[in-house]
């Protein structure tokens, strides 16, 4: 399982370019209403938490080419969210969701790769911590997108998505 997250969180750029642009098609071209769309990130969102906007979003992808690799800009990704509906009904329901990144305490082996990788914890690391107990679950964050990397670098797969 561990691979296979790892997997799919390696490849989440191209999954979201893909449904981005479909997301796209469907207003634009068909003609499907944006209110379709901020029902199915607000279904998505009880289910999945705020995985919209960084596995589906037309703007999260237009936002994440602008950002690059580079974690001096991950701040810029928050800002873009102010206008989003979606980005604020699938926040509220983030702590809320039927799926949530759990952590193991007992096999976690505090290394802090996951804290590295999260874009939360990395932004307000005195506020927030995957593993640390005494601080704010950054996957239960307002502003968590729920991108994985932080399941995905967990050495020993303490860090889970599951129900």
């Amino acid at each position: 399982m561990k691979k296979v997250t790892k997997y799919i969180v390696s490849k989440r750029i191209i999954i979201l370019a893909i449904l981005s642009a479909l997301t796209y098609l469907a207003t634009s071209h068909f003609g499907i209403s944006l209110w379709y769309i901020l029902l199915f990130g607000m279904v998505t969102g009880a289910i999945f938490g705020k995985v919209f906007c960084r596995w589906v979003c037309p703007m999260g992808f237009i936002m994440e080419l602008l950002m690059g690799r580079n974690s001096q800009h991950s701040s810029m990704y928050q800002y873009h969210k102010v206008g989003c509906p979606i980005a604020w009904v699938t926040g509220l329901l983030n702590k809320r969701s039927l799926f949530k990144i759990k952590i193991n305490q007992e096999t976690c082996l505090h290394c802090g790769k996951c804290d590295q990788e999260c874009y939360i914890s990395t932004l307000e690391p005195t506020s927030f911590s995957l593993y640390k107990p005494d601080k704010l679950k950054s996957g239960d964050s307002y502003s968590c997108s729920k991108c994985l990397k932080c399941v995905a670098a967990c050495p020993n797969g303490s860090l889970k998505y599951k129900i």
